[in-house]
């Protein structure tokens, strides 16, 4: 694949459905919690809430991936997707009982369990191993670069609209329905259905377990490790919090990380291709550990600064890249199944990372941070100390 081509039509088509769905995700974020309480949740119910909905998104991603290589197809994994991603956010604006609020929450989580592993299996077949780096790096820099208008675009709203936030879930309407029109001009490459593929239920992407190479094994045993030790940014947020921050500067500083992640993503998946997947990967959480352990000491403002540009350049050297490495390493045909089954299991891991850091952020907020960097250390010695390629 020439240079010219490995930025193809359809990998940009891609991007920019990602970048007007996190406008629309993300402008909603900051608001989210605040909105929800103004409407009678308890903060008990919102958390049942996100758990409910974080499940279905976890659990779906690996049935739909798997249903996806089943059928040998993808586009209309990702536009049905995104369709229901858009039309969620007007429904929790219209009606605001709790039934139809789990309603609405539950069928955004579903869009993204339908279109995740679809989507990242057709931006692997559009490349070749050698370049996986730089199409997974140019997808998220798009895709976080949504992420940082979003909260923009809030903030601005919020100056001249303070506590309307009904208004702003329509708003946030508008850019998810640019992500549905760019999906129905994709071409999608044909593709012959899958004969060798046992029938799919809503777990058999578990068995996929079984079939999987070695290599996939030891890196998802590694990534779900991580994983486990990666506890929600909102407690990097909350600890702003703790240190007398507005709400203003703490969106101001969830911007700024997003905008690194953005500007890096796609320069980072040149230097993986380059040196190597697995060694980018490594660099990545070592700086994860050094933004953690640095978070629990932190309390200038330019330390946050600093820590948040490090955990950009992180989340840049980890997100694609581990993507780019499992496509790398699993059969073609299998693509959809094989990152279906990491992001389902990761959402697990997820929330119990979560859970764990919760616990231990309420009792020392700096006990978590340096459970966290400690933690994402030792996977970082085993992925040196594992003998086994994950490059390919």
């Amino acid at each position: 694949m020439s240079k010219a081509k490995i930025i193809t039509r359809t990998i940009l088509l891609v991007s920019l459905i990602s970048f007007f769905n996190d406008i629309s995700s993300e402008m909603l974020y900051p608001v989210m919690p605040v909105y929800l309480r103004s409407i009678g949740f308890s903060v008990l119910l919102i958390g049942i809430l996100e758990g409910i909905a974080e499940l279905t998104a976890g659990l779906s991603k690996g049935y739909f991936g798997s249903l996806s290589d089943s059928k040998g197809i993808r586009l209309p994994f990702i536009q049905l997707g995104y369709i229901l991603n858009a039309i969620s956010k007007p429904m929790m604006a219209f009606l605001t009982h709790p039934l139809w609020i789990f309603t609405a929450r539950t069928s955004d989580r579903l869009g993204k369990g339908l279109r995740t592993g679809a989507r990242d299996a057709m931006l692997s077949d559009e490349t070749t191993p050698e370049n996986k780096g730089k199409v997974f790096g140019f997808h998220r820099g798009f895709d976080t670069l949504g992420a940082s208008v979003g909260p923009f675009v809030a903030l601005i709203y919020l100056y001249f609209y303070p506590q309307q936030y009904k208004w702003l879930f329509l708003i946030a309407f508008l850019p998810g329905l640019c992500s549905i029109i760019i999906t129905f001009f994709i071409k999608e490459k044909k593709k012959e259905p899958n004969k060798s593929a046992r029938k799919v239920n809503f777990f058999s992407y578990v068995s996929y377990w079984k079939v999987s190479t070695h290599a996939y094994k030891v890196l998802i045993i590694g990534l779900l490790a991580y994983t486990f030790f990666n506890s929600s940014d909102a407690f990097l947020l909350l600890s702003l919090k703790s240190k007398n921050m507005s709400d203003t500067h703490m969106i101001g500083f969830y911007i700024y990380y997003n905008l690194i992640f953005a500007l890096m993503a796609y320069p980072l998946g040149m230097i993986g291709d380059k040196i190597g997947l697995k060694r980018t990967l490594i660099i990545g959480l070592l700086l994860f550990s050094i933004s953690y352990f640095a978070m629990g000491f932190a309390f200038e403002w330019w330390h946050y600064v600093l820590i948040f540009f490090i955990y950009g350049i992180y989340a840049a050297a980890t997100d694609g890249i581990s993507k780019a490495l499992i496509s790398n390493i699993s059969k073609r045909t299998d693509t959809a199944t094989a990152i279906g089954f990491y992001t389902s299991f990761a959402s697990v891991f997820a929330f119990l990372a979560s859970s764990v850091g919760g616990l231990l952020f309420l009792f020392n907020p700096k006990i978590m941070f340096v459970f966290s960097g400690a933690g994402v250390l030792l996977v970082v010695i085993f992925f040196i100390l594992v003998k086994v390629k994950v490059d390919e």
